[in-house]
């Protein structure tokens, strides 16, 4: 009884951690591409700073 408990938690874990991972790999293309974006229009409203991020 205890190695099949400890194979479903394993399971459960793993199955967890890939859920995980997939949804932060989606967070992380989206804030890429909002990046982008934002590179791309920076760029294209020509003011006199040639800086594309702000800080």
């Amino acid at each position: 009884m205890g190695p099949l408990l400890l194979v479903l938690l394993l399971a459960l874990i793993l199955f967890g951690a890939g859920f995980a991972l997939k949804v932060l790999w989606w967070v992380a293309v989206a804030v890429l591409v909002i990046w982008l974006l934002g590179f791309l229009i920076r760029v294209g409203e020509g003011s006199g700073r040639s800086r594309w991020y702000r800080w």
